[in-house]
């Protein structure tokens, strides 16, 4: 176990960056996990930290149990530790895990596209989404927020860790796909629930969820075998991304295949 105390420790201020700027992460080739919560996600997953870092109250608690998971265990006083969080109420340990672009896209995997993003917290939101309905792979667009990002993988409640992410992907890379590819629309193609009434609904497809104000890009669009609509009998005018994406990818994953 390693004690930290000084404020300008060079490895204190590593960690802040990770956990504070959103693309660090490529450039290091690390990212950070921070709760107790997400970080047994990973590690119930398979995620082996480089470094384990914790507070001093935490390790009085629970720090046997986490010390064992790495032979890089650090541990700082609390007051120390919240100054590196990015979080308003920060969480008492963390993890420094390795990371490595993904390049390949997998072409006949149920696939969600995200068509230049930009809300963390949307794009955390649909990567829970795709992993609780069954969805293998996310692919997004250049443009759309950071996917290993601190403030993503808090949203995505450990979704990452069971989704095969490739970021900064072309329309063209979208177009090797071999499922079919769904949009949706607020005014062409059928309604979402009329296709699954008629059992035409696919289940192993590709949906493009696209940008929260302009919507999927025309070049994306021009891809999709099927435009799809979404009822809203209360009159809105649009949903959230994110609960668009809830509605589209529960829908196709209790399809019929």
């Amino acid at each position: 176990m390693n004690l930290i105390t000084s404020r300008d420790n060079p490895q204190l201020k590593a960690w802040r960056r990770l956990a504070q700027d959103s693309t660090a992460y490529r450039k290091v080739g690390q990212y950070w996990l921070e709760g107790d919560h997400l970080c047994r996600a990973a590690v119930e997953r398979g995620v082996r930290p480089l470094q384990v870092v914790l507070t001093e109250s935490f390790w009085a608690e629970q720090g046997p149990s986490w010390a064992g998971l790495s032979d890089k265990v650090f541990v700082l006083p609390d007051a120390l530790f919240a100054t590196l969080s990015g979080l308003e109420s920060p969480a008492r340990m963390g993890f420094v895990v390795a990371w490595q672009a993904v390049d390949q896209v997998l072409p006949r995997a149920s696939t969600v596209v995200l068509d230049r993003l930009q809300d963390a917290g949307n794009v955390g939101a649909i990567l829970r989404c795709a992993s609780a309905f069954g969805y293998r792979q996310v692919l997004a667009i250049k443009g759309s927020a950071a996917l290993w990002s601190p403030k993503v993988l808090r949203a995505g409640m450990g979704a990452h860790f069971g989704l095969h992410l490739v970021e900064s992907v072309s329309v063209d890379d979208v177009a090797t796909l071999q499922v079919p590819v769904l949009t949706t629309s607020s005014h062409e193609g059928p309604f979402l629930h009329e296709l699954l009434q008629r059992g035409t609904l696919k289940s192993n497809c590709a949906w493009v969820f696209g940008h929260e104000g302009q919507g999927v890009s025309g070049a994306l669009m021009a891809l999709a075998s099927q435009k799809v609509r979404i009822a809203q009998p209360g009159g809105e005018e649009s949903l959230n991304v994110a609960t668009a994406a809830a509605i589209c990818l529960h829908a196709s994953a209790t399809a019929m295949p």
